[in-house]
């Protein structure tokens, strides 16, 4: 029943951020400034999550130490404010496909920084190993075909699509990008991605510390709240882009803030706890194919035969590693299963000498 209940919080994880990355997309095209977007989507995510965190968890979460609380506000700008407003820069100088493709290699990062932290184990001697490496490398082979591959376009819906661009706020951004500036954003995706899978090896240790998972993700939403608020100052001088008009935009920020921001956040702390940081992470691919459907469907946008390749490659290197870790589980129940028992032959031999 938990493995069930772990597999259903991580598909919904991954529809959240599917939806979100659709949001997104139309309203940078309406002209939004990334940062001050970073920084209405946590405010309204701490508006959402502190009230209901201290009704909820006054009474019986543990007192906070300093210790304890600088490590959420480092984690807070590891994995929300620094890496979010990293990743929305990274996307200007570079395009939404190779973004989405750089994003896929967050489960490689987090499997290398697990095993490097000793929480993951790699035997390549044992069948186990062989099929979470494999999926590793189905996991680069899709992030490289996406990246690289595009192929001729099948678009499979011709109707009028649900979220159109004005460009009423557009500010002439290129459609073009040179050499220089697409190595920097493709930089810019890595730094990215790694802070992101660093957040996610490190939430479970913090756990630990700090098990109270609904405060912990409201003080890392009022962290990353005041930190996204002075990242905008420096990165948009701009006020009058500070504006939110009653369009796509306001349905984006509430969106992100309370659905992303609160409740995918709780969610992934709790996916965490119970199945550890690569099992949520190798699901990101699943994001992927949802937002190539939705696209598909919301924006009219043509899907490629290098995005259906990449995204089966994708999918596949997931469920190898999700086989490895459960044929590793298997295999260790096993093993001490047979433990018990030799142990208790010994003790009947002892017993009877």
């Amino acid at each position: 029943m938990s493995n069930t209940k772990a597999y259903g919080a991580v598909f919904l994880i991954r529809l959240i951020y599917a939806v979100m990355q659709i949001l997104m997309k139309a309203t940078f095209n309406e002209g939004m400034s990334t940062s001050v977007f970073v920084f209405y989507r946590q405010s309204v995510a701490t508006l959402f999550l502190v009230p209901v965190a201290f009704l909820l968890e006054r009474k019986r979460a543990p007192p906070l130490q300093y210790m304890v609380a600088l490590k959420i506000f480092a984690l807070a700008f590891c994995g929300i404010s620094g890496s979010i407003n990293i990743y929305n820069i990274g996307l200007n100088y570079t395009t939404a496909t190779s973004a989405s493709a750089m994003f896929n290699i967050m489960p490689v990062i987090a499997f290398i920084l697990a095993v490097l932290f000793r929480m993951e184990t790699v035997k390549l001697n044992r069948m186990h190993g062989m099929v979470k490496t494999s999926g590793i490398v189905l996991c680069l082979a899709g992030v490289i075909t996406l990246a690289l591959y595009q192929g001729p376009e099948l678009k499979l819906f011709t109707h009028r699509y649900l979220l159109h661009h004005t460009g009423s706020r557009t500010h002439g951004a290129s459609s073009t990008h040179s050499k220089k500036s697409w190595v920097l954003g493709v930089f810019l995706m890595v730094m990215s991605t790694a802070a992101w899978a660093l957040w996610a090896v490190l939430q479970g240790p913090l756990l630990l510390e700090y098990p109270s998972k609904l405060l912990n993700t409201a003080l890392q939403c009022l962290f990353s709240t005041i930190q996204s608020f002075f990242l905008a100052l420096i990165i948009e001088r701009d006020f009058s882009r500070w504006k939110i008009g009653l369009d796509v935009t306001l349905i984006s920020v509430i969106y992100c803030g309370i659905i992303v921001s609160g409740v995918a956040h709780y969610l992934q702390s709790w996916t965490i706890e119970k199945k550890g940081p690569v099992f949520l992470t190798m699901s990101m691919p699943l994001t992927l194919v949802i937002t190539i459907i939705l696209s598909t469907i919301l924006l009219g946008e043509a899907i490629c035969l290098g995005s259906v390749l990449g995204g089966i490659l994708l999918v596949g290197g997931l469920y190898n590693v999700l086989w490895g870790k459960r044929m590793e589980a298997l295999h260790s129940k096993i093993e001490a299963s047979n433990g018990a028992e030799a142990s208790m032959e010994e003790k009947e031999k002892e017993t009877q000498v």
